[in-house]
């Protein structure tokens, strides 16, 4: 009788696929085998396309006239340091006795390369019927529902195809124009950075990366600031007051006066002040007060970009440690699949979500998690997601959300405290989404003074909902305020509240008197520097840095590099040394040679700085994933893209 072949991505996975197909016994060089399973792994990547002076010798030579390179069959080979472990899963594919051979790589796109590489380099036997397994998680219900469910391997075959055209596309951007820019610039810049020879390395997504990342430095350095003076009315009594601030409108004495920097700003102090006195001893009427509730849902789930951000603000890591780390959590089984861009979940999950819930409140013996359980518990929260924003299978590609599986608290103790940390902090997201919104009541108060408005409003937290759980208040001295970068501070929050005590009081209509007024200076601030968790959320945004959620929700499907991929762009910049990042605080600042490469590619080839350009290339493989164009259309769009950037810059020269 026949046997199924299965093959991982690492060994540590096979270890899983192991357990849960009950094989404990039999392990030999580089595979597992029972009667009716082998369980074989790839070490990551055993195969990789050949550098040209494989095609031709004369190639490893940098010269103007053998550009561009653009092969017309390609070359592939097996990595040296991993040939043995090759050679193994080459000679088990091959087997007469193989039946079946399961593709179980990594479910995503770099992972179906890994393997069809292997699988093309191979050549399996070919009676044997090809499967693939495509998993959320690596529990072992999971594990055989994959197994069970696996699909014929043709099925991904756009996948691998639009995998395919991705490292086809980044060898022949990279090679091709960092061979050109340094044949061309190469001399003129190791000049300009004192060195004997300098080399210029450019790629699809890591040239655009380094732009936003010099233009980013520039605006800040190239910013001045401006003052301006606000205004200030104080109204009230001696019992109670408040502060309101002047903003021009159309009835305005002030209105589009060239005296005014903004809205509610004077360029001079002394226009300020004149301003002021002609308000002096008038009536100051309420003309507006608006009482209001308002509601705010939990934020969705994680994915890996709003991971990585969350890391590197609450724990200043950067985003390859936050993928390595919930890779680990993944692979113990705590968490589903990290590399997805979704912050949904899929309708099936969310009917089956009990089962992450109990399995959290069973085995996560974490008293802070517990109480959060307890209290859903006893007030009863829903648990039925489905017609809720935190399920929708539209914006579901390959896999749903980061969440919490509920299992794998055997492997939880021996974790490091950092690793601990992270997977707190995506179980407490996940949480948060089964309890209500917060509810504040604010007022918002408008005072008229001859035509001229100042504007105040008061706003306080009523009910915490699931700020309990994300924004936690400390209930011991000493212990820290757990708080976000854009929380207001407990002074401003006071006064928030003393502002919504009085102002409740006003009433429309009513006559006010007029206690002082006041300048306030204020100035412009330049734009902040990235640090390297808000880098991968402008990289997820094609270049738009959006700390507003739902906007940035609107936009997705545009972004440049993909989720498995951008942590990684980063590591490379910094180790060619073309930027900087702050090991304490994340921040990412160009090197002077990262600006000397920035400006050459500027001066040559502006668009590869463009993210919109990187994000087009990203959705046209997206495009050739879902079938929607053809790969030897890409192919055709991305070689008459390389010739006509050649034929227009050797023109230059």
């Amino acid at each position: 009788m026949g046997k199924k072949l299965l093959i991982t991505e690492k060994p540590s996975v096979a270890m899983e696929f192991a357990k849960a197909l009950k094989i404990t016994t039999n392990r030999k060089n580089g595979y597992l085998e029972s009667n009716d399973w082998i369980i074989t792994w790839c070490v990551g990547h055993l195969v990789t396309m050949s550098y040209p002076d494989k095609y031709d010798e004369k190639l490893k030579l940098w010269r103007l006239e053998t550009l561009p390179f653009i092969p017309e069959e390609w070359k592939y080979e097996i990595i040296p340091q991993v040939e043995n472990q090759f050679n193994i899963v080459k000679g088990l594919m091959q087997r007469e006795d193989i039946e079946e051979i399961y593709n179980a790589g990594d479910s995503g796109r770099e992972g179906e390369y890994i393997q069809r590489l292997v699988f093309m380099m191979a050549k399996p036997n070919p009676k044997a019927k090809m499967k693939r397994v495509w998993i959320d998680s690596q529990t072992e219900e999971e594990i055989m529902r994959g197994i069970q469910e696996a699909k014929d391997l043709s099925e991904y075959d756009s996948l691998s195809d639009s995998a395919y055209l991705r490292a086809k596309e980044d060898y022949l951007i990279g090679i091709n124009f960092s061979r050109l820019l340094s044949i061309v610039y190469g001399r003129k810049l190791a000049q300009s950075i004192n060195e004997d020879k300098a080399s210029i390395s450019v790629g699809r997504v890591m040239t655009c990366v380094l732009g936003m990342i010099v233009q980013r430095e520039r605006e800040i350095r190239n910013f001045i600031k401006t003052k301006y003076y606000k205004v200030l009315g104080e109204f009230g009594n001696e019992e109670a007051s408040f502060k309101a601030e002047w903003k021009v409108n159309e009835k305005s004495i002030m209105f589009e006066s060239p005296k005014l920097y903004n809205e509610s700003g004077f360029k001079k102090e002394q226009e300020a002040k004149e301003f002021i006195n002609r308000l002096s001893g008038k009536k100051a009427i309420i003309t507006e007060l608006k009482k209001s509730k308002q509601k705010e849902n939990a934020p969705l789930l994680f994915n890996l970009a709003e991971i990585q951000n969350e890391c590197t603000k609450k724990f200043k890591i950067k985003p390859d440690t936050t993928l390595e780390i919930i890779q680990n959590l993944y692979e113990k089984k705590l968490v589903t699949y990290p590399r997805t861009d979704a912050r949904v979940l899929s309708t099936a999950v969310a009917k089956e979500i009990a089962k992450n819930l109990n399995g959290i409140a069973r085995g996560f013996k974490e008293e802070e998690i517990q109480g959060y359980i307890k209290k859903m518990v006893d007030e009863k929260y829903s648990t039925n997601l489905v017609k809720t924003k935190y399920v929708n299978d539209s914006k579901i590609t390959d896999h749903y959300a980061i969440i919490p599986t509920g299992q794998g608290y055997e492997n939880y103790n021996q974790l490091p405290d950092l690793q601990k940390q992270i997977y707190k902090v995506i179980v407490k997201r996940f949480l948060a989404i089964f309890y209500p919104p917060a509810e504040y009541n604010k007022v918002q108060v408008t005072v008229n003074i001859e035509n001229e408005t100042f504007y105040c409003s008061g706003k306080v937290c009523v009910k915490q909902g699931f700020l309990e759980i994300l924004k936690p208040k400390s209930t011991e001295k000493g212990k820290d305020v757990e708080k976000e970068e854009n929380d207001r501070s407990p002074k401003e929050e006071k006064q928030e509240s003393n502002n919504l005590e009085i102002l409740k009081t006003l009433k429309k209509g009513q006559t006010i008197e007029v206690k002082n007024f006041e300048i306030k200076d204020a100035e412009t601030s330049p734009p902040s520097r990235y640090n390297s968790g808000s880098m991968i959320l402008a990289m997820e945004n094609a270049g738009k840095l959006i700390e507003e959620e739902e906007l940035r929700e609107q936009i997705k499907g545009a972004g440049i590099g993909t989720s498995a991929t951008r942590a990684e762009i980063m590591k490379k910049l910094e180790k060619i040394k073309y930027i900087e990042i702050n090991s304490k605080t994340q921040i990412i600042t160009p090197t002077n040679k990262g600006e000397k490469i920035y400006d050459i590619v500027y001066t040559s080839m502006p668009d590869m700085l463009n993210p919109k350009l990187t994000a087009s290339w990203e959705k046209g493989l997206d495009m050739v994933a879902k079938k929607e164009i053809q790969p030897d259309e890409f192919m055709v769009k991305l070689k008459n893209y390389i010739h006509s950037k050649f034929n227009k810059l050797v023109v230059k020269m």
